[in-house]
């Protein structure tokens, strides 16, 4: 009888364990959190309500009371197709032999050639038409922990056999060949990959396509693994062309046409925002998903007080510097600001350490974790480096306080981006900084050698596309590819 109680309470005690490991099996993965990432093109620092109150951004305002704003978030090139492969490699894109935006061959959208040449760009560098296969992107790496990676919206780093779904995506929604829709009401592209259901739909708007659609895959995610979702907005991208409803309100505040429509696009992709914030609180995820908001380059508009933005002086403050938001709850402080200076870049190592829970590192790529930074410390010091390559001014470095601007006519130019936010005072020349001129002149010089080392030659025949900016289209649209 001993015996039988004793083998009783042994099967208890071994049912209450294994409930118990259970319980901790399940809390562990509970405590893995959901990620969302909202990228938002050409989305300018300045166009916040609490930047600017022309702007109306309530829900980007609530959001910013959750989470860490950083204040100084950088673009290492800003400009459409590098934006994104620096962002989802976690390296700088000017390393990828990308220093430009990809253009189209075909009327599809398509490419050829691998790479193409600018025509007014001094040195005439090759940039690649489509991020290659074997580069190694977030939704790739996350996968080691257990993620499934959904992606939603604009892609613009290649055609068809370069989508997300061939780069770790394990389902695309909406991914067009073209880097911006040709209209925000149907039919939306030129080419027949997205959202093609609405082409005979009259009033349908390509923002509230793309929050239906995101709404639709967190209500129907049924998947016992966490996920990173990456909803990359088309908007606020041209062509400007706002929700009807909205434009009415802005225009009879005063507003001209073209200002007009692009706060009403503004206005309409906080309402999207705002709704799916809302879809993960009414599902009880919000507690459990990291939210991070961000743009891929300055606005098209003025970004006072910064100067410059994506048209013109875009290595300045308004053309490299963007909005970034990170709610973390339970992590984070609600409401808290970061002033030391980031570059997207370090999203990439920094969801890992959020995906893994343990500490990321990876010596193939640029960026770095800013966990100490979300969790209130320091983080060591180092340089940022920018490329573009369309015009004179083409390079940057970013030390702390300081940005030192490159261009090929041999110019030079220095800030203290903290004491002049709008980038009037130019102290190359101030003998006081003599000794910073020249080191941050060496160290970025030694950084473009180490840069081109990995460059692959294109050399003047039938291996890229030569293209025109638009400026010069009424000269030529587009020169034959060199035979």
């Amino acid at each position: 009888m001993k015996m039988i109680k004793h083998s009783l309470l042994f099967l208890f005690f071994l049912g209450a364990m294994s409930c118990t490991t259970v319980q901790k099996t399940q809390e562990s993965k509970e405590k893995q959190p959901n990620i969302v990432l909202l990228f938002v093109d050409d989305y300018g620092w300045s166009d916040l309500e609490h930047r600017n109150e022309t702007f109306k951004t309530p829900n980007i305002s609530q959001l910013k009371t959750e989470s860490m704003e950083f204040t100084r978030a950088y673009i290492p090139t800003p400009t459409c197709s590098p934006s994104r492969a620096s962002m989802v490699t976690g390296k700088e894109a000017a390393r990828l032999q990308m220093p430009r935006h990809i253009p189209h061959e075909h009327a599809d959208g398509s490419n050829t050639h691998e790479f193409h040449k600018w025509e007014i760009d001094p040195v005439r560098r090759g940039s690649k038409n489509w991020l290659p296969l074997e580069e190694v992107t977030y939704a790739e790496r996350i996968k080691d922990f257990g993620y499934y990676s959904a992606f939603i919206g604009k892609w613009h780093l290649g055609h068809e056999p370069y989508h997300p779904i061939h780069q770790g995506f394990d389902e695309q929604i909406g991914v067009s060949n073209f880097g911006h829709p040709k209209s925000y009401y149907p039919k939306f592209f030129k080419d027949n990959n997205a959202y093609t259901e609405f082409d005979d739909q009259e009033g349908v708007y390509l923002t509230d396509v793309m929050t239906d659609t995101t709404i639709h895959f967190l209500e129907n995610y049924d998947k016992d693994q966490p996920f990173m979702l990456s909803v990359w907005y088309y908007t606020v991208h041209g062509p400007h062309i706002g929700k009807k409803e909205l434009v009415q309100k802005y225009l009879d505040q005063g507003m001209t046409k073209k200002y007009a429509e692009y706060h009403a696009m503004v206005e309409c992709m906080d309402i999207s925002v705002g709704k799916i914030m809302a879809t993960l609180k009414r599902l009880n995820m919000d507690d459990n998903t990291m939210v991070i908001l961000t743009s891929d380059q300055g606005g098209y508009f003025e970004n006072l007080p910064l100067s410059g933005g994506k048209r013109q002086n875009t290595l300045g403050e308004g053309g490299a510097r963007v909005p970034m938001f990170i709610k973390y709850p339970n992590k984070v402080e609600a409401g808290s600001e970061c002033n030391t200076p980031i570059q997207t870049i370090d999203i990439f190592p920094t969801v890992m350490e959020v995906a893994s829970g343990k500490k990321y590192t990876d010596d193939n790529i640029q960026g770095k974790s800013i966990m100490p930074l979300l969790q209130g410390k320091e983080m060591e010091e180092r340089n940022l480096y920018f490329m573009r390559s369309y015009e004179d001014q083409y390079a940057a470095i970013m030390n702390g306080d300081w940005k030192l601007k490159k261009y090929h006519s041999g110019k030079f130019e220095l800030f203290n981006v903290v004491e002049d936010i709008s980038e009037k005072n130019d102290l190359i020349n101030a003998e006081a900084e003599a000794a910073r001129v020249d080191k941050m002149k060496k160290e970025l010089q030694e950084w473009e050698e180490e840069v081109y080392a990995g460059w692959k030659e294109v050399t003047d025949d039938n291996s890229y596309l030569y293209l025109l900016p638009k400026s010069k289209k009424k000269e030529k649209k587009k020169l034959e590819a060199s035979k």
